[in-house]
C-alpha cells in the first residue's frame, strides 16, 4: 500500500459510524451482512449508511455483492491487511519487542492464522 491509499483508508475510518460499520463487517466474516442489518446494528438510517459504505468501498475496506434484492457488504480483508501492513512496515527498527504484542493480538484473534 502506498501513502495516498493509506491516507484514504485512515480517513475513511476516522468517523465513528464508519469505524463501527467496518468493525461489524470484520466480525461478520467473509459472508458479510445485508445493508439493512448493518443499518439496524449501527443504528443509522439506510441512506446515511449508503454514504458511509461508499466511502469505505472507495478506500478499499469494504466490498459489496448483490444477492437477489439485497446488497451484501463484507470487509475487504486484503485492503485491511494492506493498511495494517503499511502501518507496521517500519515498526521495530531492529527491536521486535515493539511489534510483538500486535502479533500476539492477531494470534489470539485468529488462532488458525
Amino acid at each position: 500500500m502506498q501513502l495516498p491509499d493509506a491516507v484514504e483508508a485512515l480517513s475513511a475510518l476516522a468517523h465513528g459510524h464508519r469505524l463501527a460499520v467496518f468493525r461489524l463487517l470484520v466480525r461478520a466474516g467473509a459472508d458479510g451482512l445485508p445493508a439493512g442489518e448493518v443499518a439496524r446494528e449501527i443504528g443509522i438510517l439506510p441512506n446515511t449508511l449508503s454514504t458511509h459504505l461508499t466511502i469505505l468501498g472507495h478506500a478499499g475496506l469494504v466490498r459489496s455483492k448483490r444477492e437477489g434484492r439485497s446488497v451484501i457488504y463484507s470487509a475487504d480483508y486484503d485492503g485491511m491487511r494492506g493498511l495494517l501492513g503499511f502501518l507496521v512496515a517500519d515498526c521495530c527498527a531492529g527491536r521486535p519487542e515493539i511489534c510483538a504484542p500486535l502479533a500476539e493480538i492477531a494470534q489470539d484473534c485468529c488462532p488458525s492464522a
